[in-house]
């Protein structure tokens, strides 16, 4: 796939839906329209690859296992789950860059400061840090849809890829793969899972378009000041 603005759009697309669904839990008319638009076969980017295949048939069965009108008891135990992952804390697995990267799973760090600093940059603030830190999946995912759908020549895609290496893919894979082996639902273990191979997927269109390959973890400690 040969990356320009039109791509840009398609995967900001993308990212604004998977923002949507860790936004807020699951309700009947959600789930009704995410059977409608067929998700994630709605999604612009195709999975390829073992992993990217196997996330997006994981997300699949878990959206047209659930029965289009729904129970009370159904919706309780998807609300539940919602609650585990981005509210208390019970499946030990913030949603927070900060809580993955401090040595103590700390929330409100520096990560949370770098961001703001670079949504800062772009005109971009969140509503109430206290409520939802910069650093959250949400305000990440959502300000990678709007640098997508500006995206327009290859600075913006480099710009791009260095989100997603020093930000989103730093702790996105532990926080999916944490989620996956603790929460009830196969309907968030799929969404989580499906972000984190999308993710992946992105970056690496972005390698192969620019011709450079993605950091190795030592190179990233090296910018990061931390070799």
């Amino acid at each position: 796939m040969m990356l320009n603005a039109e791509v840009g759009v398609v995967l900001a697309e993308d990212a604004a839906t998977l923002a949507l669904l860790h936004d807020a839990e699951l309700t009947p008319s959600v789930l009704g329209e995410l059977r409608r638009i067929g998700f994630p076969g709605n999604l612009g980017l195709s999975p390829v690859g073992e992993t990217s295949l196997g996330s997006f048939e994981m997300m699949r069965m878990a959206v047209s296992s659930l029965p289009a009108q729904g129970d009370a008891a159904l919706f309780d135990e998807l609300a539940a789950d919602f609650a585990g992952i981005y509210l208390t804390g019970a499946h030990g697995a913030s949603p927070t860059e900060s809580y993955w990267l401090s040595d103590d799973h700390l929330v409100c760090q520096e990560a949370m400061f770098d961001l703001r600093t670079l949504y800062a940059e772009h005109g971009l603030a969140v509503p109430d840090w206290r409520m939802r830190p910069d650093d959250h999946l949400v305000f990440q995912l959502q300000f990678l849809a709007r640098r997508l759908e500006a995206a327009a020549d290859g600075d913006d895609w480099s710009s791009l890829a260095r989100f997603l290496d020093y930000h989103l893919l730093r702790w996105l894979p532990d926080f999916a793969g944490r989620v996956a082996e603790r929460c009830d639902t196969m309907f968030y273990a799929g969404l989580v899972m499906l972000t984190n191979a999308w993710l992946q997927q992105v970056r690496d269109l972005v390698a192969a378009d620019l011709g450079e390959a993605r950091p190795s973890r030592e190179e990233e400690l090296q910018v990061l000041g931390r070799a």
